[in-house]
């Protein structure tokens, strides 16, 4: 066992022995993004196992560990990670857990301590906690973001979005069963084989659009499903009960907005707060220069899918923007923000009226952008079908289930009304 050491504030420090030693345990939330980030980490020297476990027990350690108070998703992560702990399957004296630490004013700041905290009620404070920031909000001598390492991951944010933008779009509709999930897995191999640099990423992105272009597909008529909320329950499965296989096994195509918009948003509010505020000027300056990278990442993206027709390419950041104007302030910045009610005029501006918030227990921020403003939307939009789920503890899966089910039926209906008088124009063409 490596020896413990312990920084001036009392923290347990990831060490350079606990490095070569140690596997760090990751939460899963974004799939395809994890996975890059997961083998990018190993890439670099590091130890790291992808939690990927979904059952009913994870809930009811988080309940064990967490203040039921406390937001779903904290009660979830930490569930899941001290899940993993007491598993057996890991070496508790070998073992580093890592969580995301934003500075933001939400709650997901704060899930560091309540895990430490958990870790100390269970006699495991020996058990180290990595702060996974870019802020340097906390710094351990073992483990450190270098700028080659950072450039890699803002690159896999990009491609992931774009692998699983296109997935979404295809799966539904391929003539042999496997083909797109067998084609996201090859691209995720080849872009890290390549080192996923950011010179060569129009042209990667150009390759990716091409190789699902080639994917034999039927495409017949499915009705498509938006999917937004607060950014753990929107997309990890163990947040949202498995949302998009139960969407698959409907039969409808899944779209999801990607984690590109989120990126830009967390430096766009930043410039507003200096505009508006006229503070934080250093900080509004730096914002101002990675949003405008990622716009132009954002950009790039674009232009590649829209070579396609056959494909939906997402709204640039500043359309969604402009969109959420006489519905609330770009000031309104706490969860998602005005980013959540932005995803959703983007979606019926773009003629996808289906769709699902998902509201995790404990986040008032997403509950007010999120489910308060539909009622907002729906007179701008009558034909928004929207559904507020909300995903807690106490929810049975059993209810979400049925309330989805209840707005598809109402979005077959809508469709077959759609699709009438154009059967009734083919019969008289015939």
């Amino acid at each position: 066992m490596a020896e413990l050491i312990y920084g001036e504030d009392g923290r347990l420090l990831f060490t350079k022995e606990m490095r070569n030693e140690y596997t760090l345990l990751m939460p899963m939330m974004l799939p395809n993004h994890f996975k890059l980030l997961q083998r990018i980490l190993i890439a670099d020297g590091y130890h790291v196992d992808l939690l990927e476990t979904n059952h009913s027990g994870i809930v009811d350690e988080g309940l064990q560990n967490v203040h039921n108070d406390t937001c779903y998703p904290a009660l979830l992560v930490i569930g899941q990670l001290m899940d993993a702990v007491k598993s057996g399957k890991y070496d508790q004296n070998k073992i580093a857990l890592m969580i995301t630490q934003t500075g933001g004013g939400c709650r997901a700041s704060n899930y560091i301590h309540l895990l430490r905290k958990a870790l100390k009620h269970n006699g495991l404070s020996h058990i180290p906690v990595v702060s996974f920031n870019i802020a340097g909000m906390e710094k351990n001598p073992g483990f450190k973001l270098t700028l080659p390492i950072i450039k890699r991951m803002l690159a896999a944010v990009v491609y992931a979005d774009m692998l699983t933008l296109l997935a979404n779009q295809t799966r539904p509709y391929e003539l042999i069963s496997g083909t797109t999930d067998e084609l996201v897995d090859s691209w995720i191999e080849t872009l890290l084989k390549t080192h996923m640099g950011i010179h060569s990423l129009g042209k990667n992105l150009e390759k990716i659009a091409d190789s699902f272009d080639k994917i034999q597909v039927n495409k017949v008529p499915k009705i498509k499903v938006g999917v937004v909320g607060e950014i753990y329950i929107k997309y990890a499965p163990l947040g949202n009960n498995n949302l998009e296989a139960l969407l698959a096994q409907e039969d409808c195509e899944v779209i999801v907005p990607g984690l590109l918009d989120f990126v830009i948003f967390m430096g766009d509010h930043h410039i507003v707060d200096t505009r508006l505020f006229k503070i934080k000027y250093l900080k509004g300056m730096v914002s101002y220069l990675m949003k405008t990278v990622f716009v132009k990442f954002q950009n790039k993206l674009i232009k590649a899918i829209k070579k396609y027709p056959q494909f939906r390419a997402p709204a640039h950041f500043h359309e969604i923007k402009a969109l959420t104007k006489g519905y609330l302030s770009d000031a309104n910045k706490m969860g998602e923000g005005w980013l959540l009610t932005g995803e959703m005029l983007e979606l019926v501006h773009s003629g996808i009226n289906n769709i699902i918030c998902t509201q995790p227990f404990g986040c008032l921020p997403n509950h007010i952008v999120g489910k308060g403003m539909i009622r907002r939307i729906r007179e701008n939009h009558p034909d928004a079908n929207i559904v507020a789920i909300d995903y807690d503890p106490g929810a049975t899966k059993i209810n979400q289930e049925n309330r989805i089910k209840l707005m598809l039926s109402i979005a077959k209906k809508e469709q077959m009304e759609i699709t009438k008088p154009k059967e009734k124009e083919k019969a008289i063409y015939e």
